[in-house]
């Protein structure tokens, strides 16, 4: 009973901290009607081939300043803490360069409690919000989830497409889809350091115009836990995040 009660206390404590970035988009339900907005050259599609988008990919995810992710693990559980007791679900969050990002965490506690986790994380300085109380802590040692980890633009995104192997397109339409294989520490990096297996197939869905990441894809079979399942949206390139430390803690 008490940790029902905590997950209430920390998704209400959650919509306070974190409306600007999953609470607010009905707001403006009312208002009247916004002008059309302008057509945008957005300049000359890319070429459809493997090698120049993948190559042109590197460089604009190098460049990229903000970014919104959204993660979601399904299949086998991978987990959070050293006792292997909180497992990932799922995880929306807001990057602004160069390491500031701020999230909620989805987690399984025990295999039976569903609830949310909030994660902050400016340089080096990371909390995480206590499970029981609601209230954000210094991310303890035992826990492996700080949020600016799930996009590095040039210590993660970067050698990730630069090492990417076997590059294959797979789809030209909306988006182009490329196929590869990315090496396992690069992959890692991208994932907060929960992805732990040997090279792994990812597909790619990438802008035609900006070779910008939208979507990841892949499935790792990792010999602690088993078969887990990943995707991974990127949107909102480009937005004013500012990121801010949790009320209440000292940085």
């Amino acid at each position: 009973m008490h940790r029902v009660g905590a997950a209430t206390v920390v998704a209400i404590g959650l919509v306070g901290a974190f409306s600007g970035l999953l609470f607010d988009r009905g707001a403006a339900v009312d208002a009247a009607p916004a002008a059309p907005a302008p057509e945008v050259d957005l300049g000359p599609r890319l070429p459809a081939d493997a090698e120049t988008l993948i190559d042109r990919s590197a460089r604009a995810m190098a460049a990229v300043q903000s970014v919104r992710f959204d993660v979601e693990r399904g299949g086998d559980p991978v987990y959070i803490d050293t006792v292997e007791s909180i497992e990932l679900d799922a995880v929306v969050g807001r990057f602004a360069a160069p390491a500031d990002a701020d999230a909620i965490v989805t987690v399984t506690i025990d295999g039976n409690l569903v609830t949310e986790l909030g994660a902050v994380a400016l340089g080096s300085d990371i909390w995480l919000s206590n499970p029981i109380t609601g209230d954000f802590e210094p991310l303890p040692p035992s826990y492996d989830i700080d949020p600016s980890r799930f996009f590095d633009p040039t210590g993660g995104w970067q050698p990730l497409l630069d090492g990417l192997a076997g590059r294959e397109l797979l789809e030209d339409g909306d988006h182009y889809v490329v196929r590869g294989v990315a090496p396992e520490a690069e992959l890692r990096r991208v994932t907060a350091g929960l992805v732990r297996a040997d090279d792994v197939v990812v597909d790619l869905w990438l802008d035609p115009y900006t070779a910008l990441v939208q979507r990841v894809e892949f499935s790792v079979t990792d010999p602690r836990y088993g078969t887990s399942d990943w995707r991974i949206e990127l949107s909102e390139y480009g937005e004013p995040f500012v990121i801010e430390a949790p009320a209440g803690v000292d940085s």
